[in-house]
This record gives C-alpha cells, sequence and structure tokens, in this order.
C-alpha cells in the first residue's frame, strides 16, 4: 500500500513501515484547550489515521491567548466541532470520531472501552482527569497525561516523565496522592513542568467552568506541552521502526 503524498517528508524521516503503522493506529484526545487542541493536531499532521477527540466547551475571547480555535471569528463555536473540520482538512481521510460532551465516569469508560492504541489526556479539571487516569489503567490502554501548563514561563523546564518522578506541579501532586489513596502503584506517561508555579498568577472562582481556581498562561506552553504530548504517542507507536 502506498503511503499518501502529503506525509512524503515524514516518511523519508521515520521510513514507509513507521508511516503505516500510524496510519493503522487509533488515537484518543480528551480535552481541546491549550494543550490538546495542538496535540491533535501534531497527531494528525503525523500520520494516524483513527482519532477520537473529546471536548464539551465552546470558544471564548479568554482562549484566544493559547488555544488553536480560538479566534475572533470562532468565539462562540464548539471546540471539538472546530477541531474536527481543522483535522479533516489536514487530512480528508481520517477517521474521526467528534464527541462534543465533558466527561464524567461513566461516559469515560464508554470512549475508552472502544480500545485505543494510546490515550492523551489533556484534562484540566481535576476530578474527569483522575477517572480518565484509573480507567486507562485498569484497561490496559496505554496513557500519557499533560500535568500544569498554569503559572509557567520557563519551556526548558518542561519534562516527561513516569508521574511517579515529577515534583514542582500541584496538579501532579494531587494525581499521586489520590493514587495512592486508591492502591494504585503503576505509572504512566505525563508531561510536567518543574518550574516552581507562580503563586501571584493563581486566580480563584467560585465553581467557574467545573473549577475553584485557575493559573495565568503564557501562548506558547500550552502548546509545547501538546506538542510534548503528541511526540510521546507518535515515537512509541513507531518505536520498533526508528
Amino acid at each position: 500500500m502506498q503511503n499518501p503524498h502529503w506525509l512524503s517528508r515524514s516518511e523519508l524521516l521515520i521510513g514507509s513501515h513507521a508511516i503505516q503503522k500510524l496510519q493503522n493506529a487509533r488515537v484518543l484526545i480528551v480535552g481541546m484547550g491549550g494543550v490538546g487542541s495542538y496535540c491533535a493536531e501534531y497527531i494528525a499532521r503525523a500520520g494516524v489515521g483513527k482519532m477520537t477527540i473529546v471536548d464539551g466547551d465552546t470558544i471564548e475571547a479568554t482562549n484566544r491567548n493559547r488555544q488553536l480555535p480560538a479566534l475572533t471569528s470562532s468565539e462562540g463555536e464548539s471546540k471539538a466541532g472546530w477541531m474536527a473540520n481543522h483535522l479533516r482538512d489536514i487530512n480528508p481521510d481520517l477517521d474521526l470520531t467528534v464527541v462534543q460532551d465533558y466527561m464524567v465516569h461513566q461516559k469515560l469508560q464508554d470512549i475508552i472501552n472502544e480500545k485505543y492504541d494510546y490515550a492523551v489526556d489533556a484534562i484540566d479539571t481535576i476530578t474527569p482527569k483522575l477517572a480518565m487516569i484509573r480507567i486507562c489503567i485498569e484497561s490496559g490502554t496505554r496513557l500519557v497525561s499533560s500535568m500544569g501548563a498554569g503559572g509557567k514561563l520557563d519551556p526548558e523546564k518542561i519534562r516527561i516523565a513516569n508521574i511517579w518522578e515529577t515534583y514542582n506541579c500541584r496538579f501532579a501532586q494531587q494525581v499521586r496522592k489520590t493514587m495512592r489513596k486508591w492502591g494504585i502503584s503503576q505509572g504512566f506517561k505525563t508531561v510536567f513542568s518543574s518550574e516552581l508555579q507562580q503563586k501571584e498568577a493563581l486566580q480563584r472562582v467560585d465553581g467557574q467552568r467545573h473549577k475553584k481556581s485557575y493559573y495565568g498562561t503564557i501562548s506558547y506552553i500550552p502548546s509545547m506541552f501538546g506538542a510534548f504530548c503528541a511526540s510521546v504517542v507518535i515515537r512509541d507507536l513507531i518505536a520498533e521502526d526508528v
């Protein structure tokens, strides 16, 4: 089977067999914000043939500093819907499933039961994030999870590490604490930053959009987290070929 011409530059780097592996792979990405939207783009541009993207949120003006779908022309639109059009514009042959909904445990369970070669957790609220992590571990689904990208400025501090090796990240600390409570010792890959979060960048809110607080963000850090997550997925999927 001949690979698509638009992937010729990638094929030159990783080889024909690796491209075919990516075309046959199925990847789940939950969260189409600053991390997940860029991650989805990079995975699609690598030639992954089957993807499911999940997000129940709509685009608003404050997303514009860091999220791929966020434009003046797209405000009010579904993030997942906008991303679906964007990804199909990259690869018209992409087998894409779009879930425009917020994730609760049972919905995540049903989605992950469909079986994926890799899952990306780009969720920015702790409860559904923990649910996805637990379901992936229990189902044996390979996972890379994005930790906190807020309150960070230094791209040189971004790391890929097992969850148990993360540090200086309050989001990761919450995940580790809950996993210990659950009695789960199995690890999984994460993308995190070892940079200490700037305390003055924290904004507390009263349950707004399922959150109690959030950190200020800069344009490039979430997209770099997305790139690191995509690199984990792509390199692991083709690990035997390069």
